[in-house]
């Protein structure tokens, strides 16, 4: 190829001159395109995500080296997976034949095994990107999928063709270069394509392929950053400055020196929230050009499939096309007319359940949810711009510290007959939570869920009237003053009672208390989940094994919730507790689907024709059993009600329920065969 590349002539300009200015030319247009996407990144605020910088690597090398979440869908995933193995091993080939075939000679002056295995690697990488092109051409030309029936066909059918017509032309210049062991697709091409061809005639394909393939290339690399497949160059630094904290954890208003909240005494900030595109953060907008539209935020959104406007893959795209549609007026300092909210949407903003479930399936990274959340804070404490239904649930929080508006003197009711410590010293401080403090369902997963720990000998007590929200609700409806307040009063009563171990039912509280508390003092916090203790309490044998002892007759399946399973990653001990599940749903653990009450949407309305807990309700029906087991007392309250709504008699009962009604079974069991023995002694 070197001869033919030096030989070549257009006229008087020669080969090498030709090949300098379509590199050239391409790599001007993309370096244009791709410096200006990086200008409007840099518009965003700081964003430190330089720190563990080890686990940051270990990610890259499992998330985009090895494709780790593309491949969790194995058919998709895996075609993907091909095409980008094969393009990471054939890119030293495009030096090679841009250089007229000089990078293998170089190899083979080092050590000739060195070139072979290059050589190798190279024909592989054609093969697994031509096998990974076929397929997604198939798919998206033959089956296609109704999800993609809105993305431009041409542009994606065009950039397969492309693809493949790189791999088929250097398919073709490896078989006219003499394509041995080490190249055996070429050397495949060689023996049964080539031979059909006269020797003159190969020599024109050849050079007819080399020319085609540097023009493909060239054209590819211009379309990079014009396209979606911008996720080339993006999705490197995406991945490797992906957030480190704790999944759903939101960030507070501002933090100090060693990264905690600034107290709300101490603090001085004049914006809420974001309302123009520059207050994201760098890393927040460079998803913008991270998106590979592969459509797995918007199969897993709740809002998306209940017929609302939000779809993650959408906001993403806003995101992107905002940008380049101001960015002149951005670039130079100003503030476009259009807000990034009103490109948002109100509506779409408002529909975001926070079940993380986008952010958990995206491939590339992309961090969906807080750029919803940190809308609504801009429209609640800013703008004064939300739901009206959320006044009554955020004033009951405000003056009452409980979204229902009850008074603190009313918390521990519920445990009045129980004989628990109430605002004392114990080795574990049982957070009730508001939902089990007033709501009258929820109050009996409070009595089973203390009878059970008593039961095994702990040492629990509750805070009754000095309890407060967690703040989830205020949090996640975009009041972050409020929920701050609710913080620092609950570890206020923390700090002066000495508590370390807390166990909630409510995965909100869970996750507010054990994952984002840290932030407001509380580091040494250790937060369970009443499962996770309940379980662990039947493996050291202080509470029965409902396995063992059988289930009341009950056929069981098991909703996980979104806060206790995909963000809290538990999802094996609540189903210890029962004893295993039945019949699983067809979406659960970390994959299930919510229930439709997270991010506040427990407080505010939905559409007759657009509930997220009917969906759910279904799901679950069709499993056959007759029992629904949470672990979560919104969940509770949301399937119970989307079962009713579809029409489907089952019973709905947290986990401690479950295990308390055996036991009450099993003791009542105990009795009558008692009195059944002392009546016949006595007979």
């Amino acid at each position: 190829m070197i001869d033919a590349f030096e030989a070549t002539y257009f006229g008087s300009v020669p080969g090498w001159a030709v090949i300098m200015f379509i590199w050239g030319a391409a790599g001007i247009l993309f370096t244009t395109q791709v410096v200006q996407a990086a200008r409007l990144i840099r518009l965003g605020g700081p964003d430190d995500r330089f720190q563990d910088i080890g686990g940051r690597m270990r990610e890259w090398l499992s998330g985009w080296l090895g494709q780790k979440r593309v491949l969790e869908d194995r058919v998709i995933g895996t075609l993907h997976a091909m095409i980008f193995w094969g393009f990471l091993a054939l890119a030293t080939d495009m030096f090679d034949l841009a250089s007229g075939g000089r990078f293998e000679p170089l190899l083979a002056g080092i050590h000739p095994m060195l070139a072979n295995s290059w050589n190798l690697l190279v024909d592989m990488g054609y093969l697994l990107a031509a096998i990974g092109t076929f397929g997604a051409l198939y798919r998206r030309v033959i089956v296609k999928p109704e999800k993609m029936q809105h993305e431009s066909m041409i542009e994606g059918v065009s950039i397969l063709m492309t693809i493949l017509g790189i791999c088929g032309t250097a398919f073709i210049i490896e078989a006219h270069t003499g394509a041995g062991r080490w190249e055996p697709v070429g050397a495949w091409v060689a023996a049964n394509l080539m031979t059909n061809f006269s020797a003159s005639t190969q020599a024109g394909l050849a050079a007819s392929s080399y020319w085609l393939h540097m023009m493909l290339i060239a054209g590819f690399l211009v379309a990079i950053p014009a396209s979606k497949h911008m996720h080339l160059v993006t999705a490197l630094p995406a991945v490797i400055f992906h957030d480190r904290e704790p999944s759903g954890k939101m960030r507070p208003l501002a933090v100090d020196d060693e990264g905690k909240a600034v107290p709300l005494d101490d603090l001085d900030i004049e914006e809420f929230g974001v309302s123009s595109y520059s207050q994201y953060s760098w890393r927040s907008l460079l998803d913008g050009w991270v998106c590979t539209t592969c459509f797995r935020c918007q199969d897993v959104c709740p809002a998306y499939a209940s017929g609302k406007s939000l779809n993650p893959m959408q906001i993403i795209h806003d995101l992107r096309d905002y940008a380049n549609e101001h960015a002149p007026i951005l670039l130079a300092g100003g503030t476009p007319e259009e807000s990034i909210i009103d490109r948002f949407t109100p509506e779409a903003i408002w529909a975001c359940t926070t079940c993380n479930a986008c952010v958990d399936a995206c491939p590339v990274y992309i961090e969906h949810v807080p750029k919803l959340t940190d809308a609504r804070r801009h429209l609640v404490m800013e703008a004064m711009e939300y739901p009206e239904q959320l006044n009554v649930a955020m004033g009951n929080l405000e003056n009452s510290s409980n979204p229902y508006g009850f008074g603190a003197h009313e918390r521990g009711d519920w445990a009045a007959d129980l004989g628990v410590k109430i605002n004392e010293p114990a080795e574990y401080i049982y957070f009730v939570g508001c939902a089990a403090s007033f709501d009258e369902r929820n109050q009996k997963v409070a009595r089973a869920t203390i009878s059970l720990l008593q039961e095994a000998g702990l040492d629990v007590g509750i805070l009754g009237m000095s309890e407060g929200c967690s703040g989830d609700p205020a949090r996640r409806m975009g009041n972050e003053y409020l929920f701050q307040m609710l913080a620092e009063t609950n570890m206020a009563t923390f700090q002066e009672l000495g508590v370390k171990r807390i166990i909630a039912s409510c995965p909100h509280c869970f996750h507010t208390l054990g994952k984002e508390y840290g932030d407001y003092g509380g580091d040494e916090l250790e937060v369970l989940h009443h499962s996770e203790i309940i379980a662990k309490l039947q493996e050291e044998g202080r509470l029965p094994d409902m396995e063992k002892n059988g289930k009341n007759g009950r056929k069981i399946t098991y909703h996980d919730p979104c806060y206790l399973g995909r963000i809290g990653g538990v999802t094996e001990a609540p189903r210890n507790v029962i004893g295993g599940v039945d019949v699983e749903p067809e979406r659960h653990g970390k994959d299930s689907f919510c229930c439709g009450a997270g991010g506040a949407m427990m407080w505010m309305e939905e559409d007759p024709d657009k509930r997220v807990n009917e969906i759910r309700a279904k799901e679950l029906a069709e499993t056959g059993c007759d029992t629904v087991a949470v672990g979560c007392p919104f969940c509770s309250i949301m399937v119970n009600d989307g079962l009713n709504s579809v029409g489907a008699e089952m019973d709905v009962m947290d986990v401690a329920e479950l295990l308390w009604e055996q036991m009450q079974a099993q003791l009542a069991e105990a009795e009558k065969l008692e009195e059944v023995a002392v009546s016949g002694a006595e007979e």
